[in-house]
């Protein structure tokens, strides 16, 4: 998976060789793509979005709200799918993730040609925690520990400038895994003084507002607050050699966060939710864009900012009218919706090997979500949960196939899988992990958290009706095969079934 490398010079990428071959190179942008795995709309700028008294008072990010306020940020950004090499494979290739074109099995073959371009260095950083914490109890200051980390990022982005020809653009793509478990309990507090008890009162509704979720919560931005220093330290680099002015900078994520109730592998926004922010040449930097897009659309970005045309088979639109706009709120009416969906995310989910299939159309106002099979588990079937031996907390935190395998093990998920047969929280367990209906429909004005369906309220009907057949004509319209022969594409082997070798 792509995801898995903490550094990936992208000399073969479709972007980079459309950069580099374009007549007139050396006029051509260079860029600087950062993203993140498992990072979502996790930043501190976004108290000044969506207001403060919640969690984004507690996580800070001064380097990616500074590239932010810089450039353009777009307040409704989503991914394509909340799954890791679906929402890569929609990215760089400008189309809805039910465009499969990466290969089942192992080795798995990435949506590209040209894999012997790619190089991974400096790993560390997708440890952070685990490195930094080690080398402390080895005797080093915290500070100094960090920075050690730090400068391997520095200094393999400092060979990649010294290496590049003369004249020539670059494309860079810096990918660090930090942000997806495991981490370091308690490292929150630890290395970067995150308090979990800051999160107190601040929690959405799906999340227990509990000890253990708060830490691992604050755990969590811990380690988004290395992603952000890694930023800090790539820019700083950028600016030492005087290519900021020619660089076209990108940030962001591939889905929201992971092992947590309505995160990663969920169609609500905790899931599908993240951070995007463009800055640049040509760009009308300074402003906060209320368009949905979708990340999609970034392929014919790149295309375009590098003097390609991006090809009509590409379903998502180009930024740069957005760009080159010096217009705040929403730019272009026509973009008043996004669509996500998701097929299958570990292979055994599932005893049977199947998949969750569901769809979802996103407006500012609403969300609706077309679950394909609400007869199945949407993250996974709870093995081992209704008949014992019953997984333990230490498998809980850190198998994430034991049970429930769609959502990524950790403390959280450890925490309500123990108190599902509370009073108090089997309520909520049955909301986030129990089986959901066909329909799903939500009042993001009135319910931000997305927790109570209006699909069957009968005032609703027509808004229910008229959104169903936008997201239907928008799947008919690229051939989606879910539609086609009961998904019967997507329910056979070898894309259901046990992985081969």
């Amino acid at each position: 998976m792509l995801s898995q490398s903490s550094l990936t010079v992208c000399l073969g990428l479709l972007v980079a060789t459309s950069i580099t071959s374009s007549a007139h190179a050396a006029e051509q942008p260079n860029l600087l793509f950062l993203f993140a795995d498992d990072w979502g709309r996790c930043a501190s700028l976004l108290a000044e979005c969506d207001g403060p008294s919640g969690l984004h008072d507690v996580v800070k990010t001064p380097h990616i709200d500074a590239l932010a306020h810089r450039g353009v940020f777009f307040r409704n950004a989503h991914v394509s799918a909340p799954s890791c090499t679906p929402c890569r494979s929609a990215l760089l290739t400008g189309r809805h993730f039910w465009h499969k074109v990466w290969g089942p099995g192992r080795p798995a073959n990435a949506p590209y040609t040209k894999q012997d371009a790619f190089h991974r260095h400096g790993t560390a950083i997708n440890q952070f925690s685990q490195a930094v914490t080690k080398l402390v109890a080895e005797g080093t200051a915290r500070e100094p520990a960090k920075q050690k980390i730090l400068d391997q990022v520095r200094g393999n982005f400092r060979d990649l400038l010294a290496a590049r020809p003369a004249g020539k653009p670059f494309c860079y793509w810096f990918g660090p895994t930090n942000t997806h478990r495991k981490w370091i309990k308690g490292s929150g507090k630890a290395l970067w003084d995150i308090d979990p008890d800051d999160l107190r009162g601040k929690l959405p509704t799906f999340l227990p507002d509990v000890p253990v979720v708060r830490q691992d919560l604050a755990d969590y931005f811990g380690e988004v607050a290395a992603w952000d220093a890694a930023v800090g330290t790539l820019l700083e680099e950028l600016d030492r050699a005087r290519l900021t002015d020619n660089t076209l900078i990108v940030i962001s994520g591939d889905h929201g966060p992971p092992g947590f109730p309505h995160g990663k592998c969920n169609l609500y926004r905790f899931g599908t939710g993240v951070c995007l922010a463009i800055t640049g040449p040509g760009v009308h930097g300074g402003r906060v864009v209320d368009d949905m897009v979708s990340l999609i659309d970034l392929a014919p970005t790149f295309l375009e900012a590098a003097g390609v045309t991006p090809p009509a088979t590409m379903t998502g639109k180009s930024l740069w009218p957005i760009l080159q706009s010096a217009t705040n709120g929403q730019v272009d009416p026509a973009r008043d919706c996004i669509y996500t969906g998701r097929e299958r995310h570990v292979e055994n989910a599932r005893a049977d090997f199947t998949p969750y299939p569901h769809r979802a159309i996103r407006t500012h106002d609403h969300l609706l979500i077309m679950n394909f099979k609400p007869e199945r588990w949407p993250l996974g079937d709870p093995y081992r949960l209704n008949e014992g031996p019953e997984p333990s907390v230490q498998e809980l935190e850190n198998n994430t196939r034991v049970t429930l395998p769609d959502e990524d093990a950790g403390p959280t998920k450890a925490w309500l899988v123990a108190a599902r047969k509370t009073k108090q929280w089997q309520e909520l367990f049955i909301k986030v992990y129990g089986k959901r209906p066909q329909i799903e429909l939500y009042d993001l004005n009135a319910d931000p958290d997305e927790m109570e369906n209006l699909a069957d309220d009968p005032a609703l009907a027509l808004l229910r009706s008229s959104l169903e057949d936008r997201l239907l004509a928008e799947l008919r319209r690229t051939n989606d095969p879910r539609l086609i022969d009961d998904g019967r594409f997507y329910e056979t082997p070898p894309l259901a079934g046990p992985l081969k070798e």
